[in-house]
């Protein structure tokens, strides 16, 4: 584990060093420039403030130990092993697990085999919290976490297996977004939300979830809706509030580069015949067949996130846009 580390932080060194090593001397610490993601042990720029696991206050989901309890191990960690990831996919072409197991993961031969990004709802409000229950509590892992502040925290390369949801694990990428749910009524969401003096709704995290991890000084967490949306998903009828502007710009460009850099995830979402959302759980031959972002309900009956408020329209519509421009 503390190999895979030290491998990944070296090749980002080396891939800083291009361009400039002429004006470099040995030892000396070059900084990361903050939007970018790992892929394969290689940067890939998103346009979008990132946190990686190898930074000061990033969050590291390769570490056996809790995370907010230092050198204490998981009580019940899933499997025979303590990690939260499996180091090598499940299911892949002979041919590929054989590169794999000779040579590691390039990024070519992960575009192959990874098709789709499952995007979830915390349920913890902070990407803070997330961590502690995912990481610390059960014993599972994600790459990415979306804090309300836009801010994308990646715990893992997304060369591994990360351990989020189902039988989706061997194919996708994952994405916790911080956010409280959808319910059935507005008990949870009048203790998580109010009003401010000109009408705004904001957030209003509880005390007990202090400190926040917000790393956006000051920051007032707002949803892109002012008024708590309604609809079905799996049959239930559900009230949530919308998820923040911030998050919507970070999720469509983080989104884009995948795409750029993993092709098979299409810049769409599973939809009925008539072209609508489809809110109900794929069968294991659909999702056999599906490339594309899904939301944590397309995989497993049991799940409803990201929720009826998730604006899946306005987050294809701005991964399309930023990858236009990028053309």
């Amino acid at each position: 584990m503390a190999g895979r580390r030290v491998s990944c932080a070296a090749v980002l060194l080396i891939q800083s060093l291009s361009g400039c090593a002429a004006a470099l001397r040995p030892g000396d610490l070059l900084p990361r420039r903050g939007q970018e993601i790992v892929v394969c042990g290689q940067l890939v720029h998103v346009g979008a403030p990132v946190v990686l696991w190898l930074d000061p206050g990033g969050y590291d989901a390769y570490r056996i130990e809790r995370r907010f309890e230092p050198g204490i191990m998981p009580e019940n960690p899933v499997g025979s092993q303590p990690a939260r990831y499996g180091s090598l996919r499940r299911h892949l072409p002979p041919d590929v697990e054989r590169q794999v197991r000779h040579s590691g993961w390039s990024v070519d031969l992960l575009a192959r085999c990874v098709d789709q990004f499952v995007i979830h709802y915390d349920v913890c409000g902070t990407s803070r919290r997330c961590f502690q229950v995912l990481h610390d509590l059960r014993g599972l892992s994600v790459h990415f976490m979306l804090d309300v502040d836009g801010t994308i925290y990646q715990t893992l390369d997304v060369k591994e297996r990360a351990w989020h949801a189902g039988i989706a694990n061997d194919r996708s990428i994952g994405i916790e977004i911080a956010h409280i749910g959808a319910y059935e009524d507005m008990t949870v969401l009048n203790q998580w939300y109010a009003r401010d003096l000109c009408g705004r709704t904001y957030i209003r995290f509880p005390q007990s979830l202090r400190p926040l991890g917000i790393r956006t000084p000051g920051f007032v967490a707002r949803p892109a809706r002012n008024d708590p949306v309604t609809g079905v998903v799996q049959g239930r009828r559900l009230i949530q509030y919308d998820f923040t502007d911030q998050q919507y710009r970070s999720l469509a460009r983080l989104v884009a580069a995948l795409h750029r850099v993993l092709p098979k995830i299409r810049l769409d979402y599973p939809r009925n015949p008539d072209g609508s959302l489809r809110t109900s759980v794929l069968s294991r031959e659909e999702l056999a067949r599906y490339s594309g972002l899904l939301g944590h309900w397309h995989v497993s009956q049991r799940k409803v996130d990201p929720g009826p408020a998730f604006d899946w329209q306005r987050l294809i519509r701005e991964a399309r846009g930023e990858v236009a421009r990028a053309k």
